[in-house]
């Protein structure tokens, strides 16, 4: 008898088995259409020199807001989470020339960018600011700094540097690759001012405290970054604007920005 019950025992524990295998198999999300790079893959480029939003760790491991939000993501879709690391004047040539599916730095919108690449959703909110040196007495206001000899930074590509070229015109836009260094030009004396956002200031200025200041003038902009895929890939973009409307309306992606940025989050637009 003892030997019936566990042969009945196993029978139905590995039936039990097979059936939950094949009901997780039924519920695997369908990617196929996705039209990804590599398949079973997301593959995701990114520029690791953000904190807090995105950056390598002191292993050398990607971390930051932008991260975590792409573990969820690549966990949600099945998928296995590649990163490709390059500078962010590649980004979107990369995205262009399908390197990756989909490119996670928070790319403001413009109507050069729209003719390469598909934009996806807000998912990051910034405020570009005017930071100066500790002892610049010039006066807080766009016509003080537009001006011949002012000598202005940027990360390079970014719209920040579109934005020197728009509101200051008159002055020297100097555009560099790493966003460290056109902060340290500023410090150094060599320039004037460097445009960037309200977040990778506040960084910079936590891990050297007393050498820049922002300007007291509004806000020059306030905007939100969006994901991109490539242009045409329809189904990707429809995709992953629905999954980061799932987790806005849940209160994921707020909840992870204040674990990551250290501060509340400004709102997103809704969910249409």
């Amino acid at each position: 008898m003892q030997k019936k019950l566990s042969i009945l025992l196993a029978t139905a524990l590995t039936l039990t088995a097979v059936l939950m295998g094949s009901g997780a198999a039924s519920a695997r999300e369908d990617t196929s259409k996705l039209n990804l790079v590599k398949p079973g893959h997301l593959v995701v480029g990114m520029t690791l020199q953000f904190p807090p939003q995105m950056y390598l760790n002191s292993a050398k491991k990607p971390a930051g807001y932008d991260y975590q939000l792409l573990r969820r993501l690549a966990r949600d879709l099945r998928l296995k989470l590649e990163i490709k690391n390059m500078d962010f004047g590649g980004l979107i040539p990369g995205l262009v020339s399908k390197q990756f599916d989909l490119v996670s730095v928070g790319l403001g919108k413009n109507p050069d960018r729209e003719k390469s690449i598909l934009y996806v959703r807000e998912y990051m909110p910034y405020s570009t600011i005017l930071v100066t040196g500790k002892g610049n007495k010039t006066r807080p206001t766009v016509d003080a700094w537009n001006v011949a000899g002012k000598k202005i930074t940027a990360l390079q590509g970014s719209l920040a540097a579109g934005f020197v070229k728009t509101t200051f015109p008159k002055a020297t836009l100097v555009e560099f690759p790493l966003q460290d260094s056109a902060f340290l030009e500023v410090v150094s004396g060599r320039a004037d001012a460097i445009v960037a956002e309200a977040n990778l200031y506040g960084f910079f200025n936590k891990n050297n405290p007393g050498l820049l200041k922002p300007v007291a003038m509004p806000n020059l902009r306030s905007y939100f970054g969006h994901w991109t895929v490539q242009l045409g890939n329809e189904p990707l973009k429809t995709r992953l604007a629905n999954w980061l409307c799932e987790k806005q309306e849940a209160g994921i992606v707020k909840a992870v920005f204040r674990q990551q940025m250290g501060y509340k989050m400004p709102d997103l637009p809704a969910c249409k």
